[in-house]
């Protein structure tokens, strides 16, 4: 069992879905957790559950506001072992109605808060001489799927970052990785759910298996599966795992 004793964990997006139960699950294993998200209200209904964990309200695309909340992330629990960057936003539409506007919040949340958040991470794990990070990427990091261009292009730059990373940071104790869930049984799913049964008409269970028609196992994933794999890329086990997109998608990617 991965014991994470000793260690700080930051995470963003950590008050739902995915994020909230890699939050759980480090917090058990003995870590230290930040959790980072715009709405501090809901971090602090998480934390406050948690045995040692703090809430740091972040607008991740913010370069200031990421540079001043990892400094305060740190002031409490010292510099970050793990980062965990799991906030994103996932907006449907037509590449026909996606406006630029549109375009570049996508970028700019799921892409460019990545790259100031690992920046903020990577000046505090050089400290430590010790680093994971885990980019919560998506299987549409690693295909295509229609009415998201914005969202798969984001996620296509996820797995291209942390490829060329894994390399620079070779040298260092540091890996970098990115888990690619397909739909999985969270807030943001529960929605897209609902979009469908309202512009289709169809029933909650038909809308459910047009999410799902592309899993072989014919499921959604469940949060704790993919918090389950964070912990092991943390483990001393996973030390010469680097640069990987490890899809949990039930056979969707191969």
């Amino acid at each position: 069992m991965t014991n994470l004793k000793g260690q700080h964990a930051i995470i963003t997006g950590g008050g739902t879905g995915i994020g909230r139960a890699i939050a759980q699950l480090f917090a058990e294993r003995g870590a230290a957790v930040t959790l980072m998200a715009r709405n501090e209200e809901r971090l602090k209904a998480v934390s406050d559950t948690l045995p040692k964990a703090q809430a740091i309200a972040l607008d991740i695309t913010d370069e200031d506001g990421v540079a001043t909340a990892f400094d305060r992330a740190a002031e409490r629990f010292g510099p970050a072992h793990i980062l965990v960057n799991n906030a994103g936003i996932a907006p449907t539409a037509s590449f026909a109605k996606t406006t630029y506007d549109n375009w570049n919040l996508v970028m700019s949340v799921n892409a460019g808060g990545i790259f100031l958040c690992t920046r903020a991470a990577l000046e505090q794990m050089k400290q430590t001489d010790h680093g994971r990070i885990i980019n919560i990427a998506s299987t549409a990091g690693l295909k295509g799927y229609s009415y998201v261009s914005a969202y798969v292009a984001s996620k296509h730059a996820v797995i291209g970052l942390t490829r060329a990373l894994a390399l620079e940071l070779a040298g260092k104790p540091i890996t970098i990785n990115s888990i690619c869930p397909g739909f999985t049984n969270t807030d943001i799913v529960q929605r897209s759910i609902e979009t469908i049964i309202n512009k289709t008409g169809r029933s909650e269970q038909d809308a459910l298996a047009e999410l799902v028609k592309n899993n072989p196992q014919k499921r959604l994933i469940e949060p704790d599966e993919i918090a389950a794999l964070a912990l092991w890329l943390c483990s001393p086990d996973a030390r010469s795992v680097t640069g990987q997109s490890l899809s949990v998608a039930g056979g969707e990617v191969m």
